[in-house]
């Protein structure tokens, strides 16, 4: 009995230990300003789909953008490290669709939902587990990213 107990009571340190280490390694998240020199102006309204989609320059700002400021809870190279989802298989669904308006229709409601997730944050419950990114992050900005997030979709496979 005595030697479960002292079982149990190192497991829960580990466990304390690990928990406080990922909540450290977290910490208070200043976004880094992403500089979109040289992208086409998207204006105030806000698009429905990347347009930025296979643009070499929106990819390279979107590799810097999204490391200096996704990687901490996302992963590097958006490869994930457990804390959030792996973006590279956002869209993963929409891959395999045959029909060309079906697979346009997916990759647009993908490109929605990620919109609406990096503009207003993630929260549940009263607890934020995404912090929203409109006001920081022009449009420009958050659709290089996205324009990265497609180009390491085949790593994840």
């Amino acid at each position: 009995m005595h030697q479960t107990f002292r079982i149990l009571a190192a497991v829960s340190l580990v466990v304390a230990a690990t928990t406080s280490l990922y909540a450290y390694a977290h910490g208070n998240v200043v976004p880094q300003a992403v500089d979109t020199t040289g992208l086409t102006p998207l204006g105030d309204k806000w698009l429905e789909q990347n347009p930025y989609r296979g643009n070499k320059l929106a990819l390279k700002i979107g590799s810097s953008a999204y490391n200096q400021n996704c990687a901490r809870c996302h992963g590097l190279e958006a490869v994930t490290g457990g804390i959030a989802p792996d973006l590279r298989m956002l869209d993963r669904d929409c891959t395999d669709v045959k029909n060309e308006n079906k697979k346009k229709a997916c990759y647009k409601e993908t490109d929605n939902y990620y919109l609406t997730s990096i503009r207003h944050g993630k929260v549940r419950n009263g607890a934020v587990y995404m912090p929203p990114f409109e006001g920081v992050f022009n449009q420009e900005a958050m659709w290089a990213i996205k324009t990265y997030l497609e180009a390491r979709r085949d790593d994840a496979k």
